[in-house]
């Protein structure tokens, strides 16, 4: 339909109770947990006892733990930082490598090669977790047999759940980068081969500027999916867990409105990392 003509009463209608009730099936559970992240109750649901600091805060009075008092918490809450962080670095590199790769090299089997990339993001992740458990521990035992190497990389722990996200975030990434690497114009690189330039200032003068944007955006992406990740870090953790299994193991025993403070908390920062990648000046936008 052409938007300028009329459209009847009934479409118009129609397509604002769909876009309400899309809205609302969207975000009204995360308004309801972040407003009883405040509920004077000893439980994460309704009713309403009245409104309280004491789940962020804590009260030695009441024997509320909050969550900036819950030590165990807040340290699962700077493994998942840690290891984000590391997946974030090593995803974007990867992501610039494969893209470059893909977009620029020159070999057979590169079409096969783009595709076979693709097969970690169709696979659900407690199937890509076992499978790199599986085979990391084959790895880790054939070389304590043979040669007596003991790698605790390849036992269940941080190393671990750091390559098993990156084995599908960087991906993400690499589908990032690409796509902004494909639009660059290569009169601009030929130009400047042809001005005396090398082909490292090259790279590091009008590709990577180029390619900023799709590096600062591949990264949030890339910081924000493994600090939520559950299914594969759950198959692959240690000792040491991250936010997303501590929640699980909370969630098991009981849940108090502490997890509600910190779900809260989680899209409090994510929606101000979204925000920040999104205030980027309009020219790095293209």
């Amino acid at each position: 339909m052409i938007p300028s003509l009329p459209r009847p009463a009934w479409l118009r209608a129609s397509t604002a109770v769909y876009v309400v009730a899309f809205l609302t099936f969207l975000f009204a559970p995360l308004v309801v947990v972040g407003a009883y992240a405040f509920n004077d109750a000893p439980y994460p649901a309704p009713p309403w006892r009245g409104f309280t600091l004491d789940w962020f805060l804590g009260n030695a009075s009441t024997g509320r733990v909050g969550l900036f008092a819950d030590a165990e918490l807040l340290r699962s809450m700077g493994i998942s930082g840690i290891v984000a962080l590391w997946v974030t670095v090593l995803s974007v590199l990867l992501g610039t490598v494969n893209a470059f790769l893909l977009e620029r090299g020159r070999f057979a089997g590169k079409q096969v090669l783009s595709v076979l990339m693709l097969a970690p993001l169709v696979i659900p992740g407690v199937i890509l977790g076992i499978s790199i458990l599986a085979f990391a521990s084959r790895i880790a035992e054939f070389a304590d047999d043979v040669f007596g190497w003991e790698l605790d990389c390849l036992r269940p722990g941080l190393p671990l759940v750091v390559l098993g996200q990156v084995s599908f975030i960087a991906t993400i990434a690499t589908l990032t980068i690409s796509a902004r690497l494909r639009r660059f114009d290569r009169t601009l690189e030929e130009a400047a081969l042809n001005l005396g330039a090398s082909r490292s200032a090259v790279l590091r003068t009008i590709l990577l500027p180029y390619l900023r944007p799709a590096l600062l955006g591949s990264a949030a992406i890339s910081f924000l999916m493994s600090f939520e990740d559950f299914n594969t870090t759950l198959m692959l953790v240690g000792a040491d867990s991250p936010l997303t299994v501590m929640m699980y193991g909370r969630m098991r025993e009981g849940a108090t409105p502490v997890l509600n403070a910190v779900s809260l908390f989680l899209m409090a920062a994510s929606s101000l990392l979204a925000l920040t990648v999104m205030r980027r000046p309009a020219q790095n936008r293209i």
